[in-house]
């Protein structure tokens, strides 16, 4: 429950932080080629905090005015026994502190999970999908299966679970199929949102450049096909809105690159490790696992958030000007949490 005691958490641009993204494992059952080097080295389970502690971390976050918590990963669902987890967070939307609990999913394990993550209070999903085509997706994933993902949100949307489909904008990747995820989304009823890809983790031999595709490219192919007007919703987070008037449906924008975004940035990151990055694309963070552990008071927990979101930055430096990646940072995507 929100502690009106407590002063709320405000950082040193005036932005109130109300929304914790917390990532639960770094472990995923795919390797997508934009946030995951194919023979990855992950973190001792041992390592990692309990689900008991991950649990006292959002509750104060809770306590402090977080209001809006998305559970991540790597992939969440993977995590042993998340469930517990997503059961003991439903007491703070019970309690009216939570205004929503949610997560986002590759959605491999959608069609196990759906159900008892509606009884959790969760009423909506983002499911990561970069394309249609099974063979493109087997590239993208490495290691994933495009019937068992479909079939995954074919179950959450006949739970009631409101579905909203993330793509990652890869260049000679899925620009062919711009036109045709967009029909899809449209004819099931789900939201779409196009992501550039972040300079986040060393990928090999994988060029970063080589697979951005601006979303202002993106755009302008869009508005060759459909009326885009632009929409006024503004929800803190990185997503600029757009109208389709022939279908109705609402597409999203996140463009950490071609158009920052970080002005209204309200959202910190808290990692499986305790640790809290207060930005995605800076290596500044604050280890909350050591005063977690230092007593089983929360005063001192307390006083290591507020000095974090204190030293919150005004913005990222990603940047792929002059077909250089610069800005990048050295932990991959799966790290921090998507």
């Amino acid at each position: 429950m929100l502690d009106l005691n407590l002063p709320q958490l405000i950082d040193p641009f005036a932005r109130k932080i109300s929304y914790l993204r917390v990532s639960v494992t770094d472990r995923c059952d795919f390797r997508c080629v934009y946030c995951m080097s194919e023979n990855m080295s992950f973190l001792p389970k041992a390592e990692l905090l309990t689900l008991e502690e991950l649990d006292r971390l959002c509750s104060t976050f809770v306590r402090m005015g977080v209001n809006k918590l998305r559970i991540t990963g790597g992939e969440p669902l993977v995590r042993r026994d998340i469930m517990g987890f997503f059961r003991a967070m439903k007491r703070h939307l019970d309690s009216g502190a939570l205004q929503e609990l949610t997560l986002t999913t590759n959605g491999s394990q959608l069609g196990k999970y759906a159900a008892e993550l509606v009884a959790c209070g969760v009423k909506r999903v983002n499911v990561s999908l970069d394309t249609l085509d099974p063979d493109k997706f087997a590239a993208v994933t490495r290691w994933g299966r495009l019937p068992q993902v479909l079939e995954g949100i074919k179950t959450a949307k006949a739970a009631g679970l409101k579905i909203k489909i993330n793509t990652v904008a890869l260049k000679a990747v899925n620009q062919a199929e711009l036109i045709t995820l967009t029909e899809w989304c449209a004819e099931e009823g789900h939201d779409l949102t196009f992501i550039e890809v972040m300079p986040m983790g060393d990928m090999g031999e994988l060029d970063r450049v080589d697979q951005y595709w601006p979303l202002t490219d993106l755009r302008a192919q869009l508005a060759q096909s459909y009326r885009l007007k632009d929409l006024p919703e503004r929800t803190g987070g990185p997503a600029r809105y757009v109208e389709l008037l022939e279908t109705g449906q609402k597409i999203g924008f996140i463009t950490p690159l071609s158009h920052n975004f970080c002005e209204s940035c309200n959202r910190v990151r808290l990692t499986c490790l305790g640790e809290l990055y207060m930005c995605l694309g800076q290596e500044d963070m604050a280890d909350l696992r050591a005063p977690l552990r230092a007593s089983p008071e929360d005063k001192q927990l307390e006083a290591a958030i507020r000095d974090a979101i204190a030293h919150k930055p005004k913005g990222h430096d990603f940047d792929y000007s002059r077909q250089e990646t610069s800005g990048q940072v050295s932990r991959h995507m799966s790290h921090t949490g998507g």
